[in-house]
């Protein structure tokens, strides 16, 4: 089998060491250039193209916003988009991706040690995932490798739900997605009328992002979109999104749901995690509630998706012809914990009649 061939475009020569080193360390992947900016990249690009481009933004000569959409109209290549934790950074991030950029990874810094120790094996995961991405639906001395942390569960942030809840008429949709979900959650989000029933969702995405991101979403849709604080009302209208970094639950107040924001340890490997915030739908929300995983790699909410069936709610999974990459929602679907699999257009319909107590094939 090949390996991976990767591009790494960068103004920093230091980033450019450091995420070739850290992409070196794996066996499936070969680094085959570096370059100070994209006009250096198109004369690499010519003599060998590659599987994938690790991409700086911020660049002299030519901006990684102007190369990309070059790329993505003249040859669509899987793009990771290297950011800095900057609100400028976090915004221009934002336009790459509604560009047609797989994911994010986060800009390393000069501690070659602690990155290739602490992040070396999301940057390797990241470049995987969008070699495999499906760019169909996105185009509009020694060194160790790092310890790898043991996979929690959600069991590390909240006990499993243990049975019913006090009865309430209120609806609610907990959404989780990851690679490839941002231009996934506008198609849906853009898509849905002002009044739907609150929303929740997981983004796997860097901190400083997901504030960004809400806030480019809220000038597109009817609905009211906003990064999520701690104790934020759950309610009709409105979609919450998980902040980088912090996970998210769903609880119960009365009749009402609200969101909890907490620090964690990281559960499947992320936080925010979807399996946390589908587990607290099923203690919350039981059968009132409808859970959606989308595109994204790994299984990150499949275990929650299963607990969210097993408490009666309506369980989706975006079908693999529409996915960018068809990981989560097939890991869902593996365990049992998926009633239904749809294609991305199908799913604001489902969130819509999710407010009527009806199901996709009930609608239909």
């Amino acid at each position: 089998m090949s390996k991976i061939g990767v591009l790494v475009v960068d103004d920093s020569a230091v980033v450019r060491q450091v995420v070739k080193q850290a992409l070196d360390m794996d066996p499936s992947i070969e680094v085959i250039g570096a370059a100070s900016d994209p006009i250096f990249a198109i004369q690499k690009m010519r003599e060998r193209w590659p599987d994938v481009i690790v991409l700086d933004i911020e660049m002299p000569r030519m901006d990684g916003i102007t190369f990309l959409k070059k790329i993505m109209a003249e040859r669509p290549t899987p793009v990771v988009i290297c950011s800095s934790l900057t609100t400028k950074g976090a915004e221009t991030t934002m336009q790459a991706l509604a560009a047609g950029a797989v994911t994010i990874i986060t800009k390393p810094t000069a501690k070659l040690k602690q990155f290739l120790e602490d992040s070396s094996s999301q940057l390797v995961g990241a470049v995987k995932a969008a070699a495999r991405a499906n760019l169909s639906r996105l185009v509009p001395g020694k060194l160790a490798v790092g310890k790898v942390e043991p996979k929690l569960t959600a069991d590390a942030v909240l006990a499993a739900p243990t049975g019913a809840m006090a009865q309430t008429t209120e609806r609610v949709i907990a959404i989780g997605t990851s690679t490839g979900g941002t231009q996934a959650l506008e198609a849906v989000l853009t898509a849905l009328p002002r009044i739907v029933p609150g929303i929740v969702v997981v983004q796997h995405m860097p901190e400083m992002f997901t504030a960004s991101f809400a806030q480019r979403l809220n000038t597109m849709c009817e609905v009211e979109v906003k990064e999520a604080a701690d104790n934020d009302r759950v309610m009709p209208g409105r979609v919450l999104i998980a902040p980088g970094g912090k996970h998210m639950m769903l609880k119960r107040s009365g009749a009402q749901y609200l969101v909890e924001v907490v620090d964690g340890p990281l559960v499947s490997r992320h936080r925010p995690s979807v399996d946390v915030l589908f587990r607290s739908a099923a203690k919350a929300a039981g059968k009132n509630a409808t859970g959606i995983i989308m595109t994204g790699m790994g299984d990150d909410g499949a275990r929650g998706m299963k607990e969210m069936f097993d408490c009666g709610a309506y369980t989706v999974a975006q079908d693999e012809k529409t996915c960018v990459v068809f990981g989560m929602p097939k890991e869902a679907i593996k365990l049992g914990g998926v009633k239904d699999v749809v294609p991305l257009a199908a799913i604001p319909d489902i969130i819509v009649n999710a407010g009527r107590g009806m199901g996709w094939k009930n609608a239909m």
